[in-house]
C-alpha cells in the first residue's frame, strides 16, 4: 500500500489487516470493515450526487477520496442464480432510466449520422457475405464450415434486409420529432456488475453516459444472447419502463446487425464460429417476431 493510502487510513484511525487484489481492484480488510479502492474517476462523485438527486441510490457509497484513489464501501454479495440476476438487472436499469429521464432537442445531424452508419454497415455486410457465398458456390468439394454457412444463409440475408428496412422506418419517424428521450445509462452492464446485499447495487459506473435508453439493453444482449431469453427480459424491463415505438425499432435494428465473420482454413473452429454466428441471428429473429406480435411494430421481415 502506497504512502497516500497509508496516510489516509492513519488519519482516520483505520488499522489495515490485509490487502487483496482481485481483477485489478484493491480490497482492504481492517479491524472493523472492508473497503474497495479504485483509481480515481473524477466523474464518480458528481455522478453519484446526480443519481441521488433523482432518487436512485443503488450504487456503493463513496467513503473517501484522495488525489489518486476513490475508496468505496465493500458489499457482501448474496449468491443468486444467473437467471435471477439478469431479471434483477432489467428491473434495476428500468428504475435507473425512469428516474433519470429527460428530453433533449434533436440534432438531426446526429441522427442522420446514426442512419448513414447503419445503412453503410448493412450494405457492407450484405456485399461481403454475398461475395463469400459466391466463392463457396465455386468450391468443387464444400468444407463442413462452408456447408454450414451456406445452408443457413437465408437467415443472414433475412436479418440484413430487416436491419435495412427498420433503420429506414426509424429515420422516417425520427425526422418528424423535435425532442428525444434521454436517460443516464450505466453503459457497462454485466452479471459481475450487479450485487445483491441489503439492497441491489450496480457497480463499475466508469463508462456511464447520457443517451437513449436502448443502449443498456443492447450492450447486455450482445454479451449474454446465448444465456438468457431476452424476449422475457425485455418484457420485464418494459413492464417498468415502456419503450417508445421509435426506440423499439432502433433497438431491434441495432441488436440484429450481425458481426463480420473472418473466414480461415481451420474448418473445426470455423464451424464453431459459424454456429455461434447463426445462434445470434436466430435469437435476434426470435426477438423481432416477439416484438412484432406483441408490441405492434409494423415491420415486415423479408
Amino acid at each position: 500500500m502506497n504512502k497516500e493510502l497509508r496516510d489516509l487510513f492513519d488519519e482516520n484511525n483505520i488499522i489495515v489487516k490485509k490487502i487483496t487484489i482481485i481483477r485489478g481492484v484493491i480490497i482492504i480488510d481492517t479491524l472493523d470493515n472492508r473497503y474497495v479502492i479504485k483509481k480515481k474517476n473524477t466523474r464518480i462523485s458528481s455522478l453519484y450526487k446526480y443519481l441521488s438527486s433523482r432518487g436512485f441510490n443503488s450504487f456503493p457509497s463513496l467513503l473517501f477520496k484522495t488525489n489518486n484513489y476513490d475508496i468505496f464501501e465493500y458489499i457482501e454479495e448474496v449468491n443468486l442464480p444467473i437467471e435471477e440476476k439478469a431479471i434483477d438487472i432489467m428491473k434495476l436499469i428500468s428504475l435507473l432510466h425512469n428516474k433519470t429521464t429527460f428530453y433533449r432537442d434533436i440534432d438531426q445531424d446526429t441522427f442522420k449520422g446514426i442512419y448513414e452508419e447503419v445503412i453503410d454497415r448493412v450494405n457492407y455486410l450484405y456485399n461481403y457475405y454475398d461475395d463469400i457465398a459466391n466463392v463457396i458456390d465455386k468450391e468443387k468439394y464444400m468444407s463442413p464450415s462452408s456447408y454450414l454457412f451456406v445452408r443457413n444463409i437465408s437467415l443472414l440475408f433475412n436479418i440484413l434486409n430487416f436491419c435495412r428496412e427498420s433503420i429506414n422506418k426509424w429515420y422516417e419517424i425520427i425526422k418528424e420529432k423535435k425532442r428525444i428521450r434521454v436517460v443516464n445509462l450505466h453503459n457497462n452492464l454485466s452479471l459481475d456488475h450487479y450485487l445483491l446485499s441489503n439492497k441491489p447495487y450496480l457497480i463499475s459506473w466508469n463508462k456511464s453516459k447520457k443517451d437513449m435508453p436502448i443502449y443498456d439493453i443492447i450492450n447486455f444482449y450482445k454479451i449474454y444472447y446465448k444465456d438468457f431469453d431476452f424476449n422475457d427480459l425485455i418484457r420485464v424491463y418494459e413492464s417498468y419502463y415502456p419503450l417508445l415505438k421509435e426506440e423499439k425499432i432502433l433497438l431491434l435494428c441495432l441488436i440484429s446487425i450481425p458481426s463480420k465473420l473472418e473466414f480461415n482454413n481451420d474448418s473445426y473452429n470455423m464451424c464453431l464460429k459459424i454456429d455461434s454466428f447463426y445462434k445470434y441471428i436466430n435469437n435476434s429473429l426470435s426477438l423481432i417476431d416477439d416484438y412484432k406480435e406483441n408490441m405492434n411494430i409494423s415491420i415486415i421481415k423479408k
